[in-house]
């Protein structure tokens, strides 16, 4: 009887842990979307004993606390971060892969799935994802002798529409961001795919010091003296509420820049990014943020699981399409050209992406980042000519891929 009871509590003891299996979740920002705990609450009740436990973080803390938990051997089963560093989580034995079939990967836009991947797999499951078009004032245009229905199609007609406009009303034309800040590089990039040029290529090999990159830079020199004096002062965010004032000529930026617009009077149009001289069409730099499975949870498999069902077309065009959080669908859809049909601004945040680039993948992103906010920092104020930056740059990130 003793023995039949020892083995009625193990039972028990099993069923109990088998009842209380979790996932837990690293999850960026304020508070948990709606959506998402719709379809928490979903998955969880198809599959009896398994519960997901999402940990609220700040954006500025979430990424550090996800790797410092996995560096001290106590990682979370999932987190939401920037594709930019599954490289780096990777190489240093930290993430699982998560194999896409050829089917999922069919399923998104081009270039997407190429954001979280390198050496041919992939290490993370995309959940949110943006590009960028150009918005320009018609105000000023207007007041420029500019055609306020017609934006620059070129880099060629954006610096003269710039020069315009500073010259004409005495307001900046363009706002170049350069502030030390992550979205310093990521602008620039918007350029570099906008001309058919890369900084790394899918083997490896840098190359930055192209003509295509080279050409974007010097196009960065020929804007800033028609745009906001100061440029190392702001970022993206600050440079969007100069347009929001209406103290700007043109900016590139997210969709969620239309949605406050909606609640201003200022004229305003958007269209695609204009195009550099080698361009092969429309492009802007494709960035994604992921679910990453953390190595040693114990759980990979069902966090994997859990990922794949939460990013799935269903869960995925509900979160994105809600509108104003600056999000880019991931996937094309009917739903999607319904969402385009209703809000015909969305057309260039999508038409771009056909010709964009992924962020570039490096062993230490930091590092990357911080030569690329060096290089344009030192163009923009005007302390080293476009090619000598660029080779020094070129150089420099060789040791951080």
């Amino acid at each position: 009887m003793a023995l039949a009871l020892l083995g009625s509590t193990a039972l028990g003891a099993m069923t109990a842990q088998a009842a209380n299996q979790e996932i837990s979740w690293i999850y960026c920002g304020d508070k948990i979307d709606p959506i998402h705990e719709k379809y928490i609450k979903e998955w969880e009740g198809k599959n009896a004993g398994w519960s997901v436990k999402p940990e609220v973080v700040g954006w500025e803390q979430c990424q550090d606390k996800a790797t410092t938990l996995a560096a001290a051997g106590t990682p979370v089963a999932m987190a939401y971060v920037g594709s930019r560093t599954l490289k780096e989580f990777a190489e240093n034995d930290l993430i699982v892969p998560v194999p896409m079939s050829d089917d999922e990967k069919k399923s998104y836009y081009p270039g997407i799935v190429s954001t979280v991947t390198f050496d041919d797999t992939q290490w993370g499951v995309p959940i949110a994802f943006s590009t960028k078009a150009l918005y320009w004032n018609k105000a000023l245009f207007k007041q420029a002798g500019l055609d306020p229905e017609k934006p620059p199609q070129t880099w060629a007609e954006e610096i003269a529409f710039a020069k315009a406009i500073k010259e004409k009303t005495g307001i900046p034309g363009y706002g170049l961001p350069a502030k030390t800040f992550d979205n310093t590089m990521h602008q620039f990039m918007h350029w570099v795919y906008t001309n058919n040029g890369t900084i790394i290529d899918d083997k490896g090999n840098i190359k930055a010091d192209s003509p295509e990159v080279l050409a974007a830079l010097q196009a960065y020199k020929d804007i800033t003296p028609y745009s906001v004096e100061g440029a190392t002062a702001y970022e993206q965010n600050e440079i969007r509420a100069i347009f929001l004032d209406g103290k700007v000529g043109m900016i590139q930026a997210g969709s969620g820049a239309a949605y406050r617009l909606k609640d201003t009077k200022l004229e305003w149009g958007v269209a695609p990014l204009p195009l550099g001289p080698s361009a092969k069409g429309q492009g802007t730099l494709l960035i994604t943020d992921s679910l990453a499975i953390f190595k040693g949870s114990g759980v990979e498999e069902k966090a994997t699981e859990f990922a794949k069902f939460i990013t799935s077309a269903g869960p995925q065009g509900e979160y994105e399409l809600q509108g104003g959080a600056g999000l880019t669908p991931l996937r094309p859809s009917a739903q999607v050209d319904e969402f385009v049909k209703k809000e015909p601004f969305w057309k260039p945040f999508i038409d771009g992406i056909a010709y964009g680039g992924p962020e570039p993948l490096f062993k230490d992103y930091k590092g990357f980042q911080n030569s690329m906010i060096e290089m344009v920092q030192s163009v923009v104020t005007g302390k080293a000519e476009p090619a000598d930056a660029l080779k020094k740059a070129a150089t420099d990130i060789e040791a951080f891929k």
